[in-house]
């Protein structure tokens, strides 16, 4: 096999890892995370966080909350900022993941099987004979 085969072989096969179902819906998924990411983001700097800054005493909320220590800054305030964003996207993944998705699989689990076909139940009794032979 040449140069032009191997590159048009290693083209293909890279075409069908990469237009797999797998690999698309992989695609969508971390596109739509990202986004998600970027609300529980905005959540928490825009909403929860200027809240918590109200009861908190600061005058410019959390962000200017810092530590100065020989000279040099500590912003604490931002890393609760992203504590906090942290433990919303985790409760938020709890609730979709284990709750709701949990639920569908429970309902899946929980059906019966279904009844045997009278032609299953005689393949079963022939198996079962032959067995015992």
């Amino acid at each position: 096999m040449g140069t032009r085969g191997k590159v048009s072989s290693l083209l293909e096969e890279f075409k069908n890892f990469a237009l797999k179902g797998n690999v698309i819906d992989l695609a969508i998924a971390v596109v739509i995370g990202a986004a998600f990411g970027k609300i529980i983001d905005s959540l928490v700097k825009n909403i929860i966080m200027p809240l918590i800054s109200l009861v908190m005493p600061g005058e410019q909320g959390y962000v200017a909350w810092k530590w100065i220590i020989d000279g040099k800054e500590i912003p604490y305030g931002l890393f609760l900022g992203e504590i906090v964003n942290f433990l919303v996207i985790a409760l938020a993944l709890y609730l979709f993941i284990v709750k709701f998705l949990g639920m569908v699989m429970k309902s899946k689990q929980e059906e019966p099987p279904p009844e045997p076909t009278k032609d299953q139940e005689l393949l079963t009794e022939i198996r079962d004979l032959l067995k015992n032979k």
